[in-house]
């Protein structure tokens, strides 16, 4: 068997076995690439209180306010916490929860300035595949990402092959022309 053909069977063969992961995986990156343009998605951070002194709440202080103030987050230990993202630029901490709630608490004046539920993580582990668990993650999506690799290869070859074929009998057209 020649390799256009042996690529070619591997092409169509390879993309059979992926198609509902490879579809999984690019709606939701495409997603992902779209999380800042859509609050849905990920809530946008906002800006707190600008100030030239460091914060003087610390940040046990502020996590009691995210726990007091969102209690949809259910935060009721640190441990309850996926995250705590300090955004010293916006003046803004952000804890998100293990629920998905997002609360955005000022640093300088300790204010709530937003409580939102953050979707962009569920559709991170939808993209990686450990929302179906962990066996799914090993057993059907890295395979589809070993797949996916071929496939990328063998769709190069077979891309180029016509050109680089035609490249040939130019050239052999050319070398005849000259004699």
């Amino acid at each position: 068997m020649n390799t256009k053909v042996l690529f070619r069977k591997i092409h169509h063969w390879g993309s059979l076995l992926i198609m509902l992961q490879a579809g999984v995986i690019f709606i939701a990156g495409i997603f992902l690439m779209l999380k800042k343009d859509f609050a849905w998605i990920q809530p946008p951070t906002q800006r707190g209180t600008a100030s030239e002194l460091p914060p003087q709440i610390t940040i046990a202080e502020l996590y009691e306010i995210a726990k007091a103030a969102a209690p949809e987050a259910n935060i009721n230990s640190w441990t309850d916490l996926s995250r705590v993202d300090i955004k010293p630029d916006k003046y803004v901490v952000k804890f998100v929860s293990n629920t998905n709630w997002e609360v955005q608490i000022d640093i300088n004046s300790g204010d709530v300035v937003q409580k939102s539920f953050r979707r962009s993580d569920i559709i991170e582990s939808i993209h990686d595949g450990s929302f179906f668990g962990d066996g799914a993650k090993r057993y059907l999506f890295l395979p589809a990402g070993v797949i996916l690799v071929f496939l990328w290869m063998t769709g190069i070859y077979l891309f180029f092959l016509p050109h680089y074929a035609r490249w040939r009998r130019r050239k052999k057209r050319a070398s005849k022309a000259q004699l």
